[in-house]
């Protein structure tokens, strides 16, 4: 579905169209810098080099670079906080985190050119989702620690936007401002979206008559079934944006309004792979795998084949010259297995938002019931509906689970607005229950 925003190919970056070649030739010349920087200045990388029996000197190809060890989320908290800085403090003009929910935070600096370099990538990411100087943009994605609100600003103020600094919550202030200041582009994490569409249509408005024509969604992965009912919802081109605070924040990949075909990777400034996710093998474009991620500018933070954990596949390039990644279907630390089969939330909301009776609002809870997992989905139904009505879609969804997934479920329907909405942050669908 093709939202109001006029397709617009003009004003690119020369190297958003550069050849193969060129673009190969940078990426070496940048990762060689990069992986010497990092072997100079960070302790951790010179005995991870050591040990593999590697030297930044032995890069020639890029596929050298599979020699090289990986860089996990563990090595970022066991040098908590700056061990992984590659300059000097006082040179980190600002630290980001994340949210240490699984343990101390991750924690990632930035000089005053990393900011510049990020300000001028998250512009590109908006121009490549639709956004144009002059744009009124209201981000609501939340400022602080958490990388996104402060990433979208300065993109959106590097492009020449007039910036709405709104943050996260205050559902109803959002909406006034929205009403009131006739934004063209909302960043926000799709979940919240749904939350303020939900509370347009609750207050008598229309969500399809705002002056909202782009929405740039990341920080959470969502399906295409799920874009598709934002976009009818609110006949805005809905974008995906892709980035994550260790890498940079957002901004490491957008997706092109004329194409919508998954985000375009900024190869300049970021090299991907696809590994397996269990013996950590490359593997070729178009196969599905790990994403793993080597920056190619950065200088407080650099990172050597990082592992994201998101699962998707490189995909050849379309609206630009430089390769996209697929919808991520999940995270490989997200994944759910429930008697011995592979479960992916993602695989659910598909299901959830193709039942038409049903609105896009989900959790997953998974118990153990003496020696068996049991898997039970709670699900909100559109309008108000009979018992028996919101029994007989219960059932198809099972059946759904069930044959398109491989394994059952308890499905309950509830009444609309029966699950709590997202208010800041990310919506939490999983409820993992059993005894660790």
């Amino acid at each position: 579905m093709a939202g109001p925003r006029a397709h617009h190919k003009g004003g690119l970056h020369a190297i958003e169209t550069a050849s193969r070649d060129e673009l190969t030739h940078l990426q070496v010349t940048r990762l060689r810098e990069t992986l010497a920087h990092v072997y100079r200045n960070v302790p951790h990388y010179r005995s991870a080099f050591d040990a593999a029996g590697v030297h930044p000197d032995e890069l020639r190809t890029l596929t050298d670079l599979a020699r090289f060890p990986f860089t996990t989320k563990g090595d970022l908290r066991n040098n908590y906080p700056f061990g992984l800085f590659a300059v000097p403090r006082e040179e980190v003009v600002r630290v980001h985190a994340s949210s240490g929910t699984t343990g101390k935070p991750t924690v990632v600096g930035y000089t005053a050119q990393d900011i510049e370099t990020w300000s001028d990538l998250m512009a590109r990411s908006i121009h490549a989702a639709g956004g144009r100087k002059g744009d009124i943009v209201h981000v609501a994605y939340g400022y602080g620690l958490f990388t996104g609100g402060l990433g979208a600003h300065y993109g959106a103020e590097r492009l020449g936007c007039t910036v709405i600094p709104m943050s996260g919550g205050q559902t109803e202030k959002q909406l006034q401002l929205i009403a009131d200041f006739k934004p063209d582009v909302i960043l926000v994490t799709p979940s919240y979206m749904l939350t303020l569409i939900d509370a347009m249509a609750r207050a008598g408005l229309d969500p399809a008559g705002s002056s909202l024509k782009v929405g740039i969604f990341g920080a959470e992965p969502w399906t295409e079934a799920m874009r598709n009912e934002i976009e009818a919802r609110t006949g805005m081109d809905a974008i995906d944006i892709f980035g994550l605070s260790e890498v940079m924040g957002p901004g490491v990949a957008c997706e092109c309004i004329e194409s919508k075909d998954g985000p375009v990777i900024w190869e300049d400034h970021f090299y991907p792979e696809i590994i397996d996710p269990v013996t950590g093998a490359v593997l070729p474009d178009g196969e599905p795998g790990e994403l793993v991620i080597t920056s190619l500018t950065k200088q407080a933070f650099p990172v050597i084949r990082y592992r994201t954990r998101d699962l998707t596949r490189l995909l050849p390039p379309t609206a630009r010259s430089m390769r996209r990644i697929g919808k991520i279907t999940g995270r490989s630390d997200d994944m759910l297995i429930i008697r011995g089969v592979n479960v992916f939330p993602t695989q659910i909301e598909e299901i959830v938002c193709a039942t038409e009776a049903l609105a896009p609002h989900y959790q997953i809870f998974v118990d153990k019931e003496g020696h068996l997992d049991h898997l039970s989905i709670k699900v909100e139904a559109r309008t108000e509906l009979s018992p028996e009505t919101r029994q007989a879609i219960a059932h198809h969804v099972t059946h759904q689970i069930k044959t398109l997934i491989g394994v059952s479920a308890e499905v309950e329907v509830l009444h609309p607005h029966a699950i709590e909405r997202v208010l800041v942050g990310k919506a939490v669908r999983v409820f993992d229950r059993r005894p660790r």
